[in-house]
């Protein structure tokens, strides 16, 4: 099969990454370790081909003709078993670990499944690190500090777990084809497992209407007595909104609440 053959399809949400000099930035920022690379979405292998470079890697994608394409285009390291490569959905692969040894995702992810596939990442105790390119937009979801507007829910579930740090912002013209927004590679260096459920759920409440006040939110699961004695406590004015409180600020908040 051809590559030239090959068109994005949109159901994949597939944007081929052109731009070598971004390719490279991205293999310089990779964390210097011993793990190997899980890479999800592969395409055409314009970044797995800097990977297996560097790494031994394991990749999955979900689209047969670019399947196919990616083991005429890497028969040499598929024998060598510098490449692994499973053709289907990561998602349904994705039970507990998707890896049974210390792994980094570095991949070019798909805009329409990148918070989703970041979120199970983050709770993959195998997983060390996240390097990966996203919609711009939701790298400034996950990265942000309290105070910006961007500051939320993913904020404060990657940052309890992570040290989040945007490494470049990818114009579109560095895509084929072209995506509508501005892109961006992130970086994720995990401290710790993710989060307890409960905890997440928690803050969804908080975030639920972002522009209200906390205790608005809190108000509507939480008896307002309490709420107006822990914030008191904290130090909270009771106007505070949501995205103004620290990550830390939640861990608090969250263990008062639980009492």
């Amino acid at each position: 099969m051809k590559q030239s053959s090959i068109k994005a399809k949109k159901k994949f949400g597939q944007n081929f990454l052109k731009d070598e000099s971004v390719l490279a930035k991205i293999i310089e920022s990779m964390p210097k370790n011993d793990n190997k690379v899980i890479e999800i979405g592969p395409g055409l292998g314009d970044l797995t081909k800097f990977l297996v470079n560097v790494k031994s890697v394991e990749a999955f994608e979900v689209d047969t003709d670019l399947c196919t394409l990616l083991q005429e285009k890497f028969q040499q390291e598929l024998q060598t078993k510098r490449l692994s490569l499973h053709c289907g959905d990561v998602l349904e692969a994705w039970k507990g670990s998707l890896s049974d040894e210390a792994y980094d995702l570095v991949a070019n992810l798909p805009y329409y499944i990148a918070t989703n596939i970041i979120l199970k990442a983050l709770a993959d105790e195998k997983c060390h690190n996240i390097l990966v390119m996203v919609q711009r937009e939701v790298a400034e979801k996950f990265c942000a500090a309290p105070g910006e507007k961007s500051f939320g829910a993913l904020s404060v579930i990657a940052q309890s777990i992570a040290r989040c740090t945007i490494t470049q912002t990818v114009p579109p013209e560095a895509f084929d084809p072209a995506p509508k927004v501005d892109s961006a590679v992130m970086l994720l260096e995990k401290f710790q497992s993710r989060s307890d459920e409960e905890f997440e759920k928690f803050l969804r409440v908080c975030f639920k209407q972002p522009r209200k006040t906390l205790q608005k939110n809190l108000s509507e699961r939480f008896d307002k007595k309490v709420l107006g004695e822990i914030f008191v406590r904290m130090n909270l004015p009771h106007t505070v909104r949501p995205h103004q409180l620290s990550t830390d600020d939640y861990h608090q908040l969250y263990t008062l609440l639980k009492k």
